[in-house]
């Protein structure tokens, strides 16, 4: 059963529960991929044999399995599966970024413009469930931003085939190569090579901790998006809510993983009794039940500010959740007050899974208290920035003498020396 704090109880710190991932991983990480640099396609057979429990031929789908899988897909699927795609497109077009150019002065040009990432992939989970939400988060930023090429690895099930709804999601967001690998090993082969597996210069996409700490050791050969924890949820909610619908917003979240959080602030211990009664009522209901009380019993919280929307607020602000649902009357009147959050979710009517599959935000946020200091998946995730520089001879003139200045502040006469020898045929 969901545990009930008064505030101060429990610190803030501790509201979320957040593991570092184990030596014991970190080790286990770091044996595959050395592997996978030596021994490439060889390798990830024997993994895709010991994790996945499939002997593949070959790593890579098929047209004729995508054809195939999309007659396996309900029509109505297929259906909402393009309305939300069209959603994240329309989202994400407007996070488009123009290069610029400034050119006030005479003889000096000065600008920055904005390249697509060429090779990205992206990481689809497979294991207990199937993510065709991730694939279209995921790869839609990446084609509006115009990437040359967008690969996609997610496990094989028991078959060696692929989640049709995956391979749905797929050809509707346009991805052009799609493999059969997952786990550590699937990010070792995207970050070097191998000899089926094309080099990337980005991996987007959650996994499981495995995973997570594969691209904590790969970055830096490539570029990641974020190492995501567990999923985690926090619900402001007072006491006007519906208690049903506030449990089953937590449950959304416990769901996923034994490890999730989801906490529960509130500012009536009376609402905090009927959730932590409501809770209990749709966990035994759930199919992923099992999944959901460990979550729930072992990192779930409700916690009281008693009759303090506000201190409320200031516990998410300091939480930085990966989600925040403010389910109160009139939430743009708080939106300015939150600070740190990967994703914020308004009012009493808007459950985070709408966020997950539909509204068009993408639903890859930062965790574990990182919304502090970043952001959710978006277009400038998948595009790089250079900038550029013109002087005429004229122009650098007018300055040398106190670019030359500036250098010798710094003790670097060479950089000096590049500006002045420029102007001294002219003495």
């Amino acid at each position: 059963m969901i545990k009930i704090y008064k505030y101060g109880e429990v610190p803030n710190s501790e509201i979320f529960k957040r593991e570092n991932i184990s030596s014991n991983v970190e080790a286990i990480v770091t044996e595959i991929i050395e592997n996978i640099k030596e021994n490439g396609d060889k390798a990830l057979k024997e993994y895709s044999k010991k994790f996945d429990k499939v002997d593949l031929d070959s790593f890579e789908v098929t047209s004729e399995e995508i054809e195939e899988a999309l007659k396996n897909v309900d029509a109505n699927f297929i259906r909402i599966l393009k309305e939300a795609s069209a959603n994240i497109k329309s989202f994400h077009q407007k996070q488009v970024r123009n290069s610029y150019i400034i050119n006030d002065k005479d003889g000096v040009v000065v600008g920055q413009k904005f390249i697509p990432i060429e090779k990205v992939a992206l990481y689809v989970p497979g294991g207990t469930a199937a993510y065709p939400s991730t694939v279209l988060m995921d790869s839609i930023p990446a084609k509006i931003a115009g990437c040359n090429e967008i690969v996609m690895v997610t496990p094989p099930m028991s078959n060696g085939k692929v989640n049709p709804v995956i391979l749905a999601a797929a050809k509707i967001a346009g991805i052009d190569r799609i493999f059969k690998i997952g786990g550590a090993q699937a990010i070792g082969a995207l970050a070097y090579g191998t000899e089926t597996i094309p080099k990337v210069d980005k991996i987007v996409g959650p996994g499981n901790a495995f995973v997570a700490e594969a691209k904590k050791q790969v970055f830096g050969k490539v570029s990641i998006d974020m190492i995501a924890g567990p999923s985690e949820i926090l619900v402001v909610a007072d006491s006007t809510c519906n208690p049903k619908y506030v449990s089953a917003d937590l449950l959304s979240q416990a769901e996923h993983d034994k490890m999730a959080s989801a906490v529960l602030v509130t500012d009536s211990y009376d609402f905090a009794i009927k959730v932590q009664s409501q809770l209990e009522v749709q966990i035994s209901k759930l199919p992923r039940a099992e999944i959901a009380r460990a979550s729930i019993d072992n990192n779930g919280k409700i916690v009281v500010a008693e009759n303090n929307l506000m201190l409320a607020i200031d516990i998410a602000n300091e939480i930085a959740p990966e989600h925040l649902e403010l389910c109160v009357d009139n939430p743009f009147d708080y939106l300015d007050k939150i600070k740190h959050a990967g994703s914020i979710f308004m009012g009493k009517s808007c459950p985070e899974a709408l966020g997950d599959y539909y509204a068009g935000a993408n639903h890859t946020l930062p965790t574990s208290g990182t919304a502090r200091f970043s952001s959710a998946l978006s277009v400038d995730d998948f595009v790089k920035k250079s900038q550029f520089i013109y002087y005429n001879k004229e122009a650098l003139n007018k300055v040398a003498k106190d670019i030359a200045y500036f250098a010798n502040k710094e003790g670097l006469d060479a950089h000096a020396k590049s500006v002045t020898v420029r102007f001294e045929d002219n003495e």
